[in-house]
């Protein structure tokens, strides 16, 4: 195999080749150019305009401008950040305020929750250790939707003991919303 050409070798010669050519035009193309001009003599000293300076009084005024300038910049950057130092430490103490009111809203919530909790399921108690033809009567005056919270609260046996007393239309729209209540609940 030492006397076959590995495949490729041919174009990477000639790209390389085509490089170093491209290089040498450009090379080439200003090379005249810089010749051409290092040859040409300077003009002579009493041809060349002489350069306008500003007198040192005019250039220290104008450098004391420009310093009252950067000063008054910066006098009113520290302004600003002075100002903006104060808005930050009054959003810093409101969010912490704001924090603490929400945990004591969270802390009453949560009394509040508990409260109603207990009430129904006080509520649920009274209604399941009624007579199921009294519990009937009241549940066939209750809207379905109320009534269907409070037989889904109670054993099995108590609801149905009451659903039997009730009359057959009330009873089947609580048992389709009770039935009904848990269908949109996410499965995974």
């Amino acid at each position: 195999m030492s006397g076959r050409k590995k495949p490729g070798r041919g174009a990477l010669f000639i790209v390389a080749l085509l490089f170093a050519a491209s290089g040498a035009l450009r090379l080439g193309s200003g090379v005249g150019t810089a010749l051409a001009r290092s040859d040409a003599e300077p003009p002579p000293p009493d041809q060349v305009a002489p350069v306008a300076c500003e007198t040192p009084t005019a250039l220290a005024e104008a450098l004391k401008l420009r310093e009252d300038r950067v000063a008054a910049r910066e006098s009113a950057l520290q302004d600003r950040l002075a100002a903006l130092a104060l808005a930050d430490e009054a959003v810093t103490r409101r969010l912490a305020e704001m924090a603490a009111v929400e945990q004591e809203l969270r802390a009453t919530l949560a009394l509040a929750d508990g409260a109603a909790e207990q009430d129904l399921q006080r509520l649920t108690a009274v209604y399941q250790a009624m007579k199921p033809k009294d519990a009937a009567a009241l549940f066939d005056a209750m809207s379905p939707e109320f009534a269907a919270g409070f037989l889904a609260r109670m054993t099995p046996e108590a609801a149905a003991a009451i659903l039997s007393g009730m009359s057959p239309e009330t009873a089947y729209g609580v048992s389709v919303i009770v039935a009904g209540r848990n269908v949109d609940v996410p499965r995974q």
